[in-house]
């Protein structure tokens, strides 16, 4: 596995904010590396390919803020998030990823991100999303910004949000984890939990979803993981 690397950059100068950035892609890792190095007063200081090294890198440069993907090859990104917070409380991370934000935004923000932004929205945004942020702000888009706003409305009854997104975190990865074929056995090694963890999350899960079976789930699992897969 590759170690963390030190971003190659220019010497850092007074007042430069420094990033870090978490993404199991070279190619994104490399885009991001870009469009930051023609900022003059924001600054790379280093690059990780997922969370453990990301962690090792958060206390090595101690960034103002850091840029993950929500899907990281080794912890899932709201875990993530939620021991940032608790090793370095108040450190900025911003989710760049391709996922939709409807599903994701949220609960970012609830695990103690300060923003989400989805990849396609190219270089202009990002920026603009980064900027946001480091100046103490929460950056979604304005789409997103309005169903949140609509969500917390009393006007809006709870019984109208969707079954998905009353999961909780954790069952929310076994759902998902579900839906890409793996056994419970799979999952509780995954995840690092007893299978009778996996088993409690899978009957809670069938309740707020009203579904009687475990074939029953395994289908309904599969077929929203399909139509979530960007690809």
């Amino acid at each position: 596995m590759k170690k963390l690397t030190a971003a190659k950059r220019k010497p850092q100068n007074a007042g430069q904010r420094t990033i870090l950035i978490l993404d199991d892609h070279p190619m994104m890792r490399e885009g991001l590396m870009r469009l930051i190095g023609e900022e003059t007063d924001l600054l790379v200081g280093a690059q990780a390919e997922n969370a453990h090294q990301a962690l090792d890198a958060i206390a090595a440069c101690r960034p103002d803020l850091v840029l993950a993907d929500i899907s990281l090859p080794d912890k899932n990104g709201l875990e993530f998030i939620k021991d940032v917070q608790v090793m370095h409380p108040g450190l900025a991370v911003l989710v760049i990823s391709m996922h939709d934000e409807t599903i994701y935004a949220e609960r970012v923000l609830r695990a103690g991100g300060r923003g989400y932004i989805m990849k396609q929205e190219g270089g202009k945004k990002i920026m603009e999303a980064i900027r946001q942020v480091l100046s103490g702000k929460i950056y979604v888009s304005e789409a997103m910004s309005a169903r949140i706003l609509e969500t917390l409305s009393v006007k809006n009854p709870s019984s109208s949000t969707s079954p998905i997104e009353q999961l909780t975190d954790r069952e929310f990865e076994v759902f998902q984890l579900i839906g890409q074929g793996k056994g419970t056995k799979e999952i509780a090694s995954h995840l690092h939990i007893s299978v009778k963890t996996v088993e409690v999350h899978r009957a809670n899960i069938k309740g707020k979803l009203k579904i009687a079976t475990a074939p029953e789930l395994i289908r309904h699992a599969v077929r929203w993981t399909d139509s979530r897969n960007p690809s």
